[in-house]
């Protein structure tokens, strides 16, 4: 698969299935990670790889992060928190860790992490793995962030579900990109 290729079929899978990325294959999806553009290659960011077991912990984390927010949350709304990391076999966290440096600003450094997530999922691609991004309120939850061990200046850039892709690959719309481009004239 081409470079451009991979670039303009890029499709987000929200239901997937085992198998789920190999460890060789997670190292060099990682390497590709690694090289999103990054100014004074401070390489502001890390990734939590969550597999197995570990999935339902994280579950577990999400359900008591609710229930702290709001200790009367409906069964429901926990037992469907606690289910959501058991979607992918595989879900990497990854995390912004900014560093203070002078002409590198905080918001340059959360798009670089966000590239390596592009690369990183253009990666599994190329294996024939399929991934959807995910925030949501977990994201920015205290509670999350704390049983994470984020450090008090990182935040999470996304929750990245891995597998293998459950049916056909939605249909792409097609984009004018006249609709999103525009010349400068000065």
């Amino acid at each position: 698969m081409s470079v451009l290729n991979a670039l303009l079929q890029r499709n987000s899978a929200p239901r997937l299935q085992e198998p789920g990325p190999s460890p060789e294959h997670c190292q060099q999806m990682f390497q590709a990670a690694l090289r999103a553009p990054d100014h004074g290659r401070l390489r502001p960011w890390r990734y939590l790889v969550i597999g197995g077991d570990d999935r339902a912990k994280l579950g577990e984390i999400y359900a008591q992060a609710e229930l702290a927010r709001d200790p009367n949350a409906p069964t429901e709304k926990l037992e469907r928190l606690r289910g959501q990391p058991l979607r992918a076999p595989m879900v990497i966290v990854a995390i912004v860790n900014p560093t203070e440096k002078d002409g590198v600003p905080l918001q340059e450094q959360v798009i670089s992490a966000g590239c390596g997530v592009h690369g990183l999922m253009l990666a599994a691609e190329s294996f024939g793995y399929a991934g959807v991004w995910r925030t949501g309120p977990m994201a920015t939850n205290d509670t999350v962030n704390q049983a994470l061990g984020l450090a008090s200046h990182e935040s999470i850039v996304g929750f990245i579900y891995l597998g293998t892709r459950m049916g056909e690959a939605k249909k792409l719309p097609d984009l004018n990109t006249e609709d999103f481009v525009s010349h400068w004239q000065g």
